[in-house]
């Protein structure tokens, strides 16, 4: 192609008409991108309106009134009421072990034996002495009732009487002392049968047949543990310590759940024993003690549970399922699903939650739908259509028996 530069410098394409052509084409695309923009705007925003009119699938679960018990949850580990390591009272031969090893046992039930045959030899020499001396003391009367009638007659010294006086409260003494001579034998014979100090299950034998046990082992026997009531230490923050001290300065007995490391499983239930008298500086906790009767014997010592207490209860009081709270910029919201079946946006003020439960305090009144699935594709004014119903309202159903009245 042939180029011509003008007098203005520009440069003109030679012919003349295929620099039209090139123009012609230029404005052609240009008018056709527009063209296009402008249908795809159009689109988008006809879309955009389609979609705002177009029904979004939602599950949905009514709210309802009843009672919601508030809890305060802990960690806690189980202690047994009393642990006890069982000693021999005396040194001997261990000629017998009379439990069997994880037995569960009662207070006075026989649990080993010593040789008993020096202690029985030292009882009958402590028997003998008190007869010897009991012989001497009455003999010792006899002639001092003797002397006394003499005296009388002036028949004898006083002082001979006196001297006899002394002898018979000698002897007197001499039987005291061989008697608790004969009670120490009696007792340490006694020992010889080492029985259960309290009720309880025997751990592990420590000490076999035939060994020489002595009263200052420091191992001894066996140990027992009561297991029947049994407590459970744990901890709450301490926020929390003045609704707990208002309750149990009152008199009222707090309720305690033990539930297994998952916090799924209820192990047993129970009550407030006790409450510690300091708060732990290092964790912002204090601690309390509930006792449990166990009598299942489900909770173990050592054993680590999830400790739920029941501090009150809300009474007839909104809920809602959690599944149903939305968070904003402003604070909890739910979808509601109005009556002309679009989609409005309620703030709640919510209270204590429980499981799959919220207590919703302001902002929704009882038997209203609230979206539960779904939620994220809704707007104000969102038309809805509501799937799934009949779960929700098998949920609601079982939520309401587990929040009856308490």
């Amino acid at each position: 192609m042939k180029r011509d530069i003008d007098s203005s410098g520009s440069v003109a394409y030679g012919g003349g008409i295929g620099g039209r052509v090139i123009f012609l084409a230029l404005v052609l695309a240009t008018a056709g991108y527009f063209l296009h923009r402008s249908n795809s705007v159009a689109k988008s925003k006809a879309d955009q309106n389609s979609d705002e009119h177009r029904p979004v699938a939602v599950a949905v679960a009514p709210t309802w009134k009843s009672n919601m018990p508030i809890y305060l949850n802990g960690l806690g580990t189980m202690t047994p009421l009393r642990t006890v390591t069982v000693h021999s009272r005396v040194d001997g031969e261990l000629v017998r072990v009379a439990f069997d090893e994880g037995q569960t046992v009662k207070r006075g039930d026989l649990l080993a034996e010593i040789d008993s045959r020096a202690f029985q030899v030292q009882l009958q020499q402590a028997l003998g002495q008190l007869q010897h001396d009991e012989a001497l003391l009455k003999n010792a009367e006899i002639d001092l009732a003797r002397y006394k009638t003499l005296l009388a007659q002036d028949s004898i010294a006083a002082q001979q009487t006196a001297t006899q006086e002394a002898l018979v409260k000698q002897y007197r003494g001499t039987v005291e002392v061989d008697r608790s001579q004969v009670k120490n034998a009696q007792l340490q014979l006694s020992y010889c049968r080492i029985t259960a100090p309290i009720n309880g299950r025997v751990g592990l034998r420590l000490v076999d047949q035939g060994n020489l046990v002595r009263a200052s082992d420091s191992n001894g026997l066996v140990v027992i543990t009561q297991l029947q009531p049994i407590t459970a230490v744990f901890s709450l923050p301490e926020d929390s310590v003045q609704k707990v001290l208002k309750r149990w300065h009152a008199g009222d007995i707090l309720a305690v759940e033990a539930y297994d490391r998952e916090g799924l499983g209820k192990l047993a239930d129970g009550k407030l024993l006790a409450l510690d008298n300091q708060i732990d500086p290092t964790t912002g906790t204090y601690k309390l003690k509930a006792e449990f009767d166990n009598k299942d014997r489900h909770l173990f010592p050592n054993q680590f549970v999830n400790i739920k207490m029941h501090l009150d209860t809300l009474r007839d009081v909104v809920l809602a399922p959690a599944a149903a709270i939305q968070q904003g910029v402003d604070g909890s919201f739910v979808y509601v699903v109005k009556d002309d079946g679009t989609a409005g946006v309620a703030p709640v003020k919510l209270g204590p939650g429980e499981g799959d439960t919220v207590a919703v305090l302001e902002g929704l009144g009882p038997q209203q739908k609230v979206v539960v699935d779904g939620a994220d594709k809704l707007r104000e004014g969102q038309p809805v259509k509501i799937i799934g119903s009949d779960k929700a309202e098998t949920t609601h159903e079982s939520s309401g028996k587990a929040h009856g009245p308490s």
